[in-house]
């Protein structure tokens, strides 16, 4: 297993063990098989594990497998406050006590401030005293390192990102994500301040297995490489030096040892010039799917008006891609939930995209076609509420042109 070092020069194993997806029985996690992969993993040299508070069983899965094996001081625990649940610093007090008990720890390694997209949330904890409260459990030991996890734009990562002296990161990153959430810019600025990073969604929740098109696998196949498509993924990522952690929510002993042989032989700068070809080919294969060329290269901002012109075609796209439900929840996660609103039915039609537009992509026609297909009635009602919700407070968002 490689290590990578976090802020403070702890060792962190480049593959983390994911916890959202154990194998259920019922209604349950099966503790005895998740026992099993967690070993295996631990076994090989993996030292990070990931949770939350509204995974569904699995802090108080891991605790109870931690402690029974005594290895709680030999691994990582990073878990998240479920931030949007949060009005008070004693409610966040709540919580993390309920955690710290599920987790039968005193102490949590990486704590996270979960599923941060937008600036503005991270404002309202700020307005009810978070700060002040992070100071007093890092004086104490009980939080050892305090970060957040991330779904939004590139523009508010970048935010956030430079408004609190952060000791860990988490974001969507994969070769299909370069130029949409964080992206590439985001995980740049992050080591260029020094901070981890850590990967959620490598394979696109395992889409970039389990879905790629005959034309993908035949590039692969292709190439000379003796590696799994999952492989492809995984070592793309640790190609860049600004990848600390990736995250891989292995359900099966044969998937972690083979995530971990990966971890053991990938280095940061060893893809070569036919590999990234390799890739590209992939890449061409899957977005021969899509049904606006956008790039991402974002000529076309600002708009005056303040719509997202990438994020609604990198999302139209995505139901084409992967599937109608997935496109239609990355949009309410990354335009959907920005306090600015940014939704295609802002435009008043000026033209100024187009004008930039290196594709010619007729933006302001497909603009209503995407808006049409991604907010349906009852997601346009879903995200109003989310919006309410998530964006309360003095920092929320202003009421969105719908």
């Amino acid at each position: 297993m490689q290590y990578r070092q976090d802020k403070h020069g702890r060792e962190l194993s480049v593959l983390g063990f994911g916890c959202m997806r154990f194998t259920r029985k019922g209604s349950s996690i099966d503790l005895d098989k998740a026992e099993k992969e967690i070993l295996a993993a631990y076994h090989a040299g993996v030292n990070y594990f990931d949770t939350a508070y509204v995974y569904n069983g699995s802090e108080e899965a891991i605790g109870q497998i931690f402690e029974r094996n005594g290895i709680r001081d030999k691994i990582a625990i990073a878990t998240k406050l479920p931030q949007y649940l949060i009005g008070s610093r004693e409610a966040a007090e709540r919580y993390f006590t309920e955690e710290c008990r599920r987790l039968r720890t005193s102490y949590v390694d990486y704590y996270l401030m979960h599923h941060l997209t937008d600036i503005a949330m991270w404002e309202r904890l700020k307005a009810v005293g978070i700060l002040d409260w992070i100071r007093e459990k890092k004086a104490s030991g009980a939080i050892r390192n305090i970060g957040f996890s991330y779904h939004g734009n590139t523009e508010n990562f970048l935010k956030i990102l430079g408004d609190y002296d952060w000791d860990i990161c988490q974001i969507q990153y994969n070769y299909l994500d370069e130029v949409s959430q964080a992206g590439a810019e985001g995980l740049k600025a992050a080591e260029e301040r020094g901070i981890p990073v850590v990967i959620m969604e490598p394979l696109r929740g395992g889409k970039l297995v389990n879905m790629l098109p005959q034309e993908a696998r035949q590039a692969m196949a292709e190439s000379g490489r003796d590696w799994s498509s999952a492989e492809w993924s995984f070592r793309w990522l640790y190609n860049q030096s600004g990848v600390t952690v990736v995250l891989s929510g292995m359900n099966s002993v044969e998937m972690v040892e083979e995530n971990c042989r990966t971890a053991d032989t990938a280095r940061a700068g060893a893809f070569t010039q036919e590999d990234f070809a390799t890739l590209e080919r992939v890449k061409a294969a899957i977005k021969a799917k899509e049904k606006v060329g956008c790039t991402g290269c974002r000529y076309c901002m600002p708009c005056p008006r303040g719509v997202d012109i990438p994020g609604a075609f990198r999302c139209y796209n995505t139901m084409f891609i992967e599937s109608r439900h997935e496109g239609r929840f990355q949009y309410a996660q990354t335009v959907g939930l920005t306090r600015e609103p940014a939704f295609a039915t802002q435009c008043v039609g000026c033209g100024k995209c187009e004008q930039h537009c290196p594709q010619s992509i007729p933006i302001r026609e497909k603009l209503k076609e995407a808006d049409r297909a991604l907010r349906p009635l009852p997601y346009r009602i879903g995200i109003g509420i989310a919006r309410k919700f998530m964006l309360r407070g003095p920092q929320g968002g202003k009421k969105a042109k719908s």
